[in-house]
């Protein structure tokens, strides 16, 4: 009975003393709370993404990452050797193509490992699963480099609140949904990541930030060709600390290091290759290194100098000489063709109108047209307002870090007006500069709303002195206090808004595969289009195995991938001049178009056409691109012969050539007997809104193969020539 009392007694003891270890210290309690903020925010970064897996399936979006997944899917069946040495026969006939010469590799290589690890876990997936849910896995990856970045630029609440706005933007989701299997899914987390580490390195000295730094970069030169906006900001963040007197030893060990080995990485790319030694757009780099070596050796002999003008006298000759020596090497290399000129591509991104002018491959492909300022309020919302009081709060509290920021957001917020597809690149700018002026105003505010008012009268103890000194709230400004209160809700009725506003956008806007294309039916209803895939479905079951397909280029990457047939050009635009062949027998009448694909041992023709659905990303709205491209290699297709006053029409208006070549016949047959709405005539195109032009089409040297439930894809056959069986 004694134990029985004693061990009763001493129970109440042992659970206060565990009760008692349990109790955690302010820092401790902050750090639990952080890392349950973060990891909020981490599963709502991956879990905000799947909306179209759950309205739809598991399915690739788009039309460039089909050729990611039949890239990766060989890359898992056959290994890296092969991989690497793949020459692809199945696209771009009759050239065909280097696979691993020719592509970024990052992407695969990092699902197939994601793959096998997994596998050698014992989880029976399938690659396609991998590819689906590699962005929204990176994506809140991206979330944590934002933290670690904001906490570096600022503090660690600007860390928290960096992560929570770049998790829901959807100028972010936009390329990371699920699904989204392109590049900038792992892209966009190296380029944050590498700008964290060099920051990071920076601000330390430290060797090992450097060569991580290095090593991020090279992970993002193996993913995107966007690795060009980071070879050039850091060299100008670079020159900007020299200029501003910034110069440290820690500055250079940061850039030396990151920059030696990152292009010896960088160069192992076989798609890279030396450009970072002989491209125009890498020799900022170099010259930021030379400069940099300038700085070091000019500090070095002014330490060994204790007389001002003899240093000043030596610092004019340096100066002169590295200028000349410099500008003597760059004028040598691009004389003799060693330095490559700037791409076009380059030019476009600094010159709006250098695409449409030059280069109209570029300038058809809709993501590279110029932003509208609306295509900026749907991606950012309210961050447009807390982006220009994040920049206040860099400059009033200016270091190397916050300088870096800025000149982040500033370039980045150009490109992406000068092309809708880089507001990706803006997104992590935008979001760590508002979560910066959001933690700071937040904490003025609540710094205001806890202090208590001064007292009316002036005491002489050393108590009423230390208050006084801590700036509590002035009783002069009674309504301080209360205005404090209702800016904090107008705070987080707004940041509610934008939560609310990024939900709708990635549920709505950015969750639809293209692939699939949904539409509301007359009772309001849902409707699916599924007619890609029942395309190339029959593709794949009823063309022989080395049937050739010719399309527009857009297409090529899935009819190789889902149909599995060969095609004469695909997305990856390389060669202009095969682009324009197409472009040219889209254009021409049909006797002449047959000439081109004879030469070209065309079998299929496949055309995407609007009309019926009303779906405007067709081949019609996208016939005078085929006029401009084919035009600017021969210059028998001119675009004047198919406008009419400068318009471009489908209906009875429209000019000659345009109702008689190869596009409209392909896209229009049989649609003249088609009634698409009630009360309107026959041969209506809903698409455009007008009574086609042409009804009675005929064609002689194709035949109708293939026609989609919805009329969306139509497949035609190239008959054999007359005198062949």
């Amino acid at each position: 009975m004694a134990e029985a009392a004693s061990a009763s007694i001493m129970k109440p003891d042992l659970f206060k003393f565990s009760m008692r270890n349990l109790k955690l210290k302010t820092k401790q309690q902050e750090l639990l709370t952080r890392f349950a903020i973060l990891l909020f925010v981490y599963v709502l970064a991956f879990v905000v993404r799947l909306f179209s897996v759950l309205r739809y399936e598991s399915m690739i979006h788009e039309f460039d990452p089909y050729f990611n997944y039949r890239t990766t899917v060989y890359l898992t069946e056959n290994g890296f050797y092969d991989f690497w040495n793949w020459f692809d026969f199945e696209s771009w006939y009759p050239l065909g193509r280097i696979i691993g010469g020719t592509l970024y590799p990052g992407l695969m290589v990092t699902a197939a490992s994601i793959y096998r690890l997994l596998r050698f876990l014992s989880f029976a997936v399938h690659i396609r699963e991998v590819c689906v849910l590699t962005a929204p896995f990176f994506a809140s990856n991206t979330t944590l480099v934002a933290y670690f970045f904001g906490k570096e630029l600022w503090d660690s609440g600007a860390g928290l609140v960096a992560a929570a706005l770049i998790a829901i933007c959807p100028g972010y989701i936009s390329r990371s949904v699920a699904g989204s299997y392109d590049n900038e899914g792992v892209a966009i987390f190296a380029l944050l990541l590498t700008f964290f580490l060099f920051v990071k390195a920076v601000n330390t000295g430290s060797l090992a930030w450097s060569l991580a730094s290095a090593f991020a970069y090279f992970y993002m030169v193996s993913a995107w060709g966007g690795y060009i906006f980071i070879i050039n900001l850091i060299p100008l963040y670079v020159l900007v600390l020299l200029i501003t007197g910034r110069y440290s030893m820690r500055l250079y060990i940061a850039y030396n290091s990151m920059y030696i080995l990152g292009m010896l990485l960088a160069m192992q790319i076989r798609f890279v290759g030396f450009q970072h030694v002989q491209s125009g757009e890498h020799m900022a780099a170099m010259g930021v290194f030379f400069l940099m070596q300038v700085f070091y050796f000019v500090d070095w002999i002014k330490y060994l100098l204790n007389d001002a003008k003899l240093f000043q006298a030596f610092l004019r000759v340096t100066v002169t000489c590295a200028v000349a020596v410099g500008g003597l090497a760059l004028g040598v290399g691009m004389a003799s063709g060693y330095i490559s000129p700037w791409t076009g591509r380059f030019y476009s991104l600094l010159d709006p109108t250098y695409a449409k002018d030059h280069i109209p491959i570029i300038a058809s492909v809709s993501e590279h047209q110029p932003t509208a300022w609306s295509s900026f309020m749907f991606d950012y919302h309210i961050l447009l307002i807390l982006f220009p009081a994040g920049l206040y709060y860099c400059f009033k509290r200016l270091s190397d870090a916050t300088i870096f920021i800025v000149l982040y957001g500033l370039t980045s917020l150009y490109f992406a007006g000068v092309m809708v597809r880089l507001i990706l690149v803006a997104t992590p700018a935008v979001c760590l500069i508002s979560a910066i002026a959001v933690s700071a105003s937040l904490k003025n505010l609540t710094t205001l709303v806890r202090a208590k008012a001064k007292p009316l009268h002036s005491g002489s103890s050393k108590s009423s002195q230390k208050a006084s000194a801590k700036g509590l709230l002035d009783s002069s400004l009674p309504f301080q206090r209360d205005g404090a209160i209702a800016l904090l809700m107008a705070a987080f009725f707004l940041l509610s808004r934008y939560v609310i506003h990024c939900t709708w956008v990635t549920s709505e806007a950015y969750s639809s595969p293209s692939i699939v294309l949904a539409a509301r039916g007359a009772h309001g209803g849902r409707v699916i289009f599924d007619d890609y895939r029942e395309a190339y479905f029959w593709l794949r079951e009823n063309t022989p195995p080395d049937a050739k397909v010719m399309s527009w280029w857009d297409y090529g990457y899935q009819i190789t991938a889902m149909g599995n047939r060969t095609v004469i050009v695909d997305n990856n635009t390389w060669n202009n001049t095969h682009i324009a062949t197409v472009g040219r027998a889209m254009s021409s009448y049909e006797h002449e178009a047959y000439e081109i694909m004879q030469s070209l041992d065309v079998d299929y023709v496949l055309v995407v056409f609007g009309g019926v659905t009303g779906y405007s990303s067709d081949d019609i709205n996208k016939f005078l691109w085929m006029v401009r491209i084919g035009g600017g290699v021969f210059p028998v297709i001119k675009e004047s012969d198919y406008l009419v006053n400068g318009e471009y029409r489908v209906d009875k208006g429209a000019a000659p050539k345009m109702l008689n070549c190869l596009m409209y016949k392909l896209c229009y047959y049989r649609f003249g007997e088609l009634h698409t709405e009630y009360g309107r005539p026959s041969g209506w195109d809903r698409a455009r809104g007008v009574e086609i032009g042409n009804k009675d089409v005929k064609l002689e040297y194709l035949e109708e193969a293939y026609t989609t439930s919805n009329w969306i894809i139509r497949i035609y056959k190239v008959k054999p020539p007359s005198n062949r069986w």
